[in-house]
């Protein structure tokens, strides 16, 4: 919530003042409010890197800012040289961390609090380094050492609730966790990014808009609420808000290969015209065509028959001719008056999409290891996939990964806002189960 906080951040990075966590927390909280004062803050940073002579103290000043604005090597190799103080070694872990580093930000945590950072914050910050590190009992623990009133901040509920979310199954507890960091702390970043990607994979689109918005309005901004906020202002076909969204990541990583390509994928579909009630019959038809045969009260000759050909949804119907069914063994003209009969209720006819109907490679999976073939019927969400992939998925009525594998790259390429990033990203996680789409 905006204070009408006035500072001048080109006096707090360039002065010879006391420069310390109240200085930081300025900086931080007046480009929240403000983000056109990020200009001011990179500027007066590079005026600061371009001085010839640079002291220990200004060392720390400049490492600090580099790491706000996101420049975490060149933060971490100044802080390297500052005057080894608290404050230079606790945000030199930060860089440390932000750059895949643990081991070595853990050490540094560890020698911050010798110097006198505070404990309580630099076991949150080495518990988050365990944790990212892929130790998250080991993180557990560390905040299990921990008590009093550390235990009621936002900065500990948010930790416990990320490693809680990462060793295990328990997303009724995660979430009242990073519920009571918000309530702690309502500008805790990390927590409303949590609870937004929560919402976000419940289908709670309003919700989760709002926490991404509040956790984006926080400096510095994590690149994953910016990416996810931008998909969600894409499904509302609100192109100019997504691009602000992917500009933002690029200001502070020019060489961000998924905001580009999605900046220039919101640019492309915000030039698009469209009919507006066409789209919305379209998307209406959609809905109708993924509705499963199963809802309906069928004979059970008819439903085994549909059964055995694969035949699932009313869309599967559309695509079969009334003679394909008729091919079909113990299908006779009684099942086809009651499918018939069906269809017309959805104002639909057999054959009607016979046009798009596409034989799909069928998948072996006898070849498959028994590993692989127990796989097929997990739910597309233990692939822990990107809300954008995600979507995709939902759009192709997609839920287990046995039927994703039964699509081919260029059929995820026909799903809006699902790009070359998105398909590498699927390509991976499957390749890491040992499967693969069809025709790869």
């Amino acid at each position: 919530m905006a204070t009408g906080l006035t500072v001048d951040l080109k006096e707090i990075v360039l002065s010879n003042n006391s420069f310390g966590p109240r200085e930081i927390d300025t900086i931080v909280r007046a480009i929240s409010e403000d983000y056109g004062q990020f200009a001011i803050l990179r500027d007066a940073v590079a005026e600061l890197d371009s001085r010839e002579e640079r002291t220990p103290a200004t060392s720390v000043r400049l490492g600090v800012c580099l790491y706000l604005m996101g420049r975490y090597s060149r933060a971490a190799e100044i802080l390297g040289s500052a005057d080894g103080g608290a404050v230079a070694l606790y945000y030199q872990g930060k860089a440390r961390v932000a750059l895949g580093q643990y081991s070595n930000a853990i050490n540094n945590y560890s020698a911050a609090m010798v110097t006198g950072y505070n404990s309580d914050d630099g076991a949150l910050a080495i518990a988050e380094a365990l944790r990212l590190g892929k130790q998250p009992d080991k993180g557990l623990a560390k905040l299990d050492s921990l008590s009093g009133a550390v235990e009621q901040t936002a900065e500990y509920l948010y930790q416990r609730a990320t490693t809680i979310a990462m060793s295990h199954d328990n997303p009724s507890e995660v979430v009242a966790l990073l519920e009571r960091a918000v309530a702690a702390d309502e500008r805790h970043a990390g927590a409303l990014f949590g609870l937004a990607v929560e919402n976000d994979r419940r289908g709670n689109d309003e919700e989760a808009v709002q926490l991404y918005q509040r956790a984006a309005s926080i400096f510095p901004t994590h690149v994953g609420v910016l990416l996810n906020l931008g998909i969600l202002y894409e499904d509302r076909q609100q192109y100019d808000r997504a691009q602000a969204c992917y500009q933002r990541i690029l200001e502070t990583y020019p060489d961000h290969k998924q905001a580009r390509l999605y900046l220039k994928d919101a640019s492309a579909s915000g030039d698009m015209m469209f009919d507006e009630d066409a789209q919305r019959k379209s998307d209406r038809l959609a809905q109708i065509l993924n509705v499963p045969v199963s809802d309906f009260e069928l004979s059970v000759r008819s439903r085994n028959c549909l059964q055995k050909m694969g035949v699932r949804t009313l869309g599967d119907l559309t695509r079969t001719s009334e003679q394909e069914l008729l091919a079909s063994k113990n299908f006779g003209e009684t099942s086809l008056v009651e499918i018939r009969e069906m269809l017309a209720s959805k104002g639909l006819t057999l054959g009607q999409f016979a046009h798009e109907k596409f034989e799909p490679e069928p998948v072996d999976v006898s070849a498959m290891p028994p590993d692989a073939q127990a796989l097929l019927d997990r739910p597309l969400a233990e692939l822990n996939l990107s809300v954008r992939a995600r979507k995709c998925m939902a759009r192709l009525g997609l839920a287990t990964i046995g039927e994703l594998i039964r699509k081919t790259g260029d059929d995820l390429l026909e799903c809006k806002n699902f790009g070359v990033t998105s398909l590498n990203e699927v390509r991976e996680k499957l390749t890491l189960m040992g499967l693969k789409l069809r025709g790869d």
